[in-house]
């Protein structure tokens, strides 16, 4: 059985948006209620117009987490000079909930890829404590993952789940 690692090489996150990953809580994110991301999957821009539920399996109570997804591939994945776009950054998120109880300190931001494929990037960290990510993002764009990581004493990712999705022409919508 492949490990999540692999899958997040070979979709190139880990190297483009991070260094690695330290898996120890289970993530799932769902759009619309029934479309879940799962890694590589191709979702249309129509259908994550609004937020997903985004749900912590693991941890408890007592341990916090901060979730960030950002899109390295812009304005194309070809040359993606803008990498990485912010689309969205909930902390404190209590174990063993969903990033309703967190608080939104980036809001969400759909998905509008222009030129190409674009992956979205779930990325969740496990915080020291409470109300420790004080450094947030002055714009979405040029975002570093990796700097924000550090600059809030994040460490390395616990979960992370992407999905690709390309511009909707008139002929893909039918």
């Amino acid at each position: 059985m492949a490990k999540l690692s692999d899958t997040l090489v070979v979709g190139r996150v880990i190297g483009d948006v991070i260094d690695a990953i330290s898996p120890s809580v289970k993530m799932t994110v769902t759009f619309n209620s029934n479309k879940q991301v799962y890694n590589g999957h191709e979702l249309f821009p129509s259908s994550v117009t609004n937020k997903p539920k985004v749900d912590v399996h693991g941890g408890d109570m007592r341990s916090f987490f901060t979730l960030v997804m950002t899109d390295p591939d812009v304005p194309g994945p070809s040359d993606p000079y803008l990498r990485e776009h912010l689309h969205w950054i909930v902390t404190d998120i209590p174990g063993t909930t969903d990033a309703t109880f967190g608080k939104e300190v980036v809001n969400y931001e759909m998905p509008r890829p222009n030129i190409g494929i674009h992956r979205f990037v779930f990325l969740l960290f496990k915080q020291k404590r409470r109300q420790t990510v004080i450094s947030t993002p002055s714009s979405r764009d040029h975002f570093n993952t990796r700097k924000f990581a550090e600059e809030n004493e994040l460490g390395l990712p616990v979960a992370a789940v992407y999905f690709n999705a390309q511009r909707e022409t008139a002929a893909r919508k039918r």
